[in-house]
């Protein structure tokens, strides 16, 4: 009987060495949603067993036993330690982070983005904060970007030491911000705290979740892991190709059903519906709890491109119990549900045999590759060739057909340089600049200035895009001068030629009964939308005190019972104008606006430096203001004020040059404003000799 039960304790410990084991070098399956045996304890049960009863016999026994063990074990390891790998391994470097005790694979230039991340080893440190006995564990949600605006996405995810990053996309300027190029979100935040960051996860590929990435690498360095869908990172790489960072950045493939495991952060990328390939949503599990972040989605149950959105995943996620759901609020105002993109393309066939044999020129986003799809599919089905105008739109055509995302039939594409070889019937030219952009291709279409296309009257052309808000007279203008040349325009307005990559209020409510979130945080939109998204919330059953509506740079505290606001961290807009990046405040975009609005006058006068006697001068010259040859006597009274106001001053001693300017602006000034009801920038310019 001793002996019977002396072998039972005996199994129960080689079986708990072997849970010791795994637990030190986990195993991952082919395709699991969990990383296995990642980051167990071993296990602490010795405690119950009975007391150890052995003879001779069962020491020797427990020796033998212990003699296989170990060669079994080491077998074991060899196994899970081999690393699977699918496509090409040209270009791959597989290196070792610390930091994390994670093995990474890394894109060099010529890798082709076909890689799968090898399993996670476990840490010998973890990065859990420390808290005091009793404490529950808090996560902070910090949004950098994308609250109250449009564009700009960038959420923080703070636990202890560790911060996970989620986008990192730009915002274009609004109309009163003159000169700029485009607006980043500001890092002053991340930079203060910038040993904590882990890594930085990208929901999909489109600006507003990429475009600040090249920003973000120069002023935190290329060592910060970027990880992705492989769209994505192609998209992410041309980027970086612009600002001479290609090759030097890790960014790192991560795909929907993949885990990665980042300090405190456990990040699962589940797949959804957009408008370009690979989008996904992200479930991130923390000590605190698991949070599900949507990014851009819509339901489509007939996509073009693979499946649809992963709704079992968002369910059993419910089932298990999700904290909190940051969910997009673009379309929440919007009812019912958005269109498949297929509906677009019945359309557009049908344009197409409307067009008959005149030349086809469609407006698109560069960035929806199922739209350019379809088109050329349907130029293969009526015997025309594909030319591609546009920097961003033969960027992203280039690296959709390279990674396989876009499937162009033999010699359907030709460059642009080509078009005058061809007739009007066989030809379909797909350009940038639905949204009515200044420099895009269709508007120096409209205004007769692209070099290698030019409207004819026998032109078909069809604008594929709704005008994002505050774009539509932008887009007016250019369909108004593309109807003056003699085309045909087709827009959203006549024919169902664009569908939302956004949710509309049933889906955002669908994917809410799903996940079944004990808090809620509406993302992505304006106040208008994260209010009406989060009317949708409470029409759902989510508690009304778990609802939260925030604003950038304000801290969001989550525990497993509570969520609440805690404070603010320096959150805003960072200004890019050329190469400068910060350098252009809301200081400057005043002058620039006052310029603008008001025009700028010049007053140059040489003083004698003794005497203070005027030597030469003054001159007045007008930037903006009033054309002179007109107002000529307007021009020589105020050349004479200013004479008297110097003169003023000379007899007074006044020789400090501020003193002289401030008095030759305020007289000139006032003098301008009474004459003509306007107020310009004076700019004096004293040379002394």
């Amino acid at each position: 009987m001793a002996n019977t039960q002396n072998k039972k304790v005996i199994d129960a410990i080689l079986s708990s060495s072997g849970a010791e084991a795994s637990a030190s070098k986990p195993r991952t399956t082919r395709r699991s949603r969990r990383v296995k045996g990642f980051g167990q304890k071993p296990s602490t049960q010795g405690s119950s067993l009975p007391e150890l009863v052995m003879s001779a016999a069962d020491v020797a026994a427990l020796e033998a036993e212990s003699e296989k063990k170990p060669a079994e074990r080491r077998r074991s390891r060899r196994v899970s330690s081999r690393t699977r790998t699918s496509g090409s391994r040209r270009g791959v470097s597989v290196v070792d982070v610390e930091k994390d005790g994670i093995q990474k694979e890394v894109l060099t230039p010529e890798a082709d983005y076909d890689l799968i991340t090898p399993p996670p080893q476990r840490s010998r440190r973890r990065n859990y904060a420390k808290t005091s006995e009793g404490k529950k564990p808090t996560l902070r949600i910090i949004p950098l970007g994308g609250l109250n605006e449009i564009g700009k996405n960038l959420t923080v995810y703070e636990y202890g030491r560790d911060i996970l990053i989620v986008d990192c996309g730009m915002g274009f300027p609004d109309a009163d911000m003159l000169g700029v190029d485009l607006v980043i979100p500001d890092f002053t935040y991340l930079e203060k705290n910038k040993e904590k960051i882990r890594g930085i996860v990208i929901t999909h590929g489109h600006e507003d979740h990429i475009g600040s990435i090249p920003y973000f690498l120069k002023k935190f360095g290329v060592d910060i892991p970027i990880y992705g869908a492989r769209l994505t990172l192609g998209l992410i790489d041309g980027k970086l190709k612009e600002h001479g960072l290609s090759g030097k950045a890790k960014l790192i493939r991560f795909m929907p059903g993949d885990v990665i495991k980042l300090g405190a952060f456990t990040v699962e990328a589940i797949h959804v519906n957009h408008s370009i390939p690979d989008a996904m949503a992200f479930a991130i599990t923390t000590p605190a709890g698991v949070v599900v972040h949507t990014g851009d989605f819509k339901v489509d149950y007939t996509p073009i491109e693979g499946k649809m959105i992963d709704l079992a995943r968002f369910a059993e996620l419910g089932k298990q119990g999700v904290l909190c759901l940051l969910s997009e609020s673009t379309n929440a105002e919007r009812p019912g549900y958005t269109d498949s993109e297929r509906n677009v393309g019945r359309t557009l066939s049908a344009l197409f045999q409307q067009a008959g044999d005149r030349r086809i020129i469609i407006a698109t986003f560069s960035s929806n590759i199922h739209r350019i799809q379809q088109i050329v599919n349907l130029a293969a089905a009526h015997d025309r060739k594909v030319a591609v105008s546009g920097r961003s739109m033969v960027n992203v055509v280039t690296t959709a057909i390279e990674l396989g995302y876009l499937n162009v039939p033999k010699d359907i594409l030709i460059d642009a340089d080509r078009i005058g070889h061809y007739t009007a019937d066989r030809l379909v030219i797909i350009t940038t600049g639905s949204q009515g952009e200044p420099m895009s291709a269709l508007s120096r279409m409209a205004a007769g200035e692209h070099r290698k296309i030019q409207v004819t009257p026998g032109d078909f052309i069809i604008i594929s895009a709704n005008p994002i808000p505050g774009n539509e007279k932008h887009v007016t203008r250019v369909i108004n001068d593309l109807l003056k040349l003699g085309a045909e325009v087709i827009s959203k307005s006549m024919y169902e030629v664009h569908v939302s990559g956004h949710a509309c209020q049933n889906e955002l409510k669908l994917l809410m009964s799903l996940v079944k979130p004990k808090f809620f945080v509406p993302i992505h939109g304006e106040y208008k939308h994260l209010s009406e998204h989060a009317s949708l919330a409470r029409s759902m059953g989510i508690d009304p005190d778990h609802i939260l509506l925030a604003d950038l740079g304000q801290v969001i505290e989550l525990t497993p019972d509570s969520m609440q606001l805690t404070g603010t961290v320096e959150a805003g807009r960072v200004f890019v104008d050329g190469y400068g990046v910060g350098d252009v405040g809301s200081v400057v975009l005043r002058d620039r606006k006052h310029l603008a609005q008001d025009g700028l006058i010049i007053v140059v006068v040489t003083i004698e430096n003794e005497s203070g006697a005027v030597v030469a001068g003054p001159d007045i010259v007008s930037r903006g203001f009033v054309y002179v040859r007109e107002s000529e006597e307007l021009m020589e009274t105020a050349r004479q004020l200013v004479k008297e106001t110097l003169n003023e001053c000379q007899q007074k001693e006044i020789r400090e040059w501020s003193a002289i300017k401030i008095r030759i602006k305020d007289s000139l000034s006032s003098f301008i404003y009474k004459k003509t009801r306007r107020d310009p920038m004076i700019l004096p310019i004293i040379m002394e000799i």
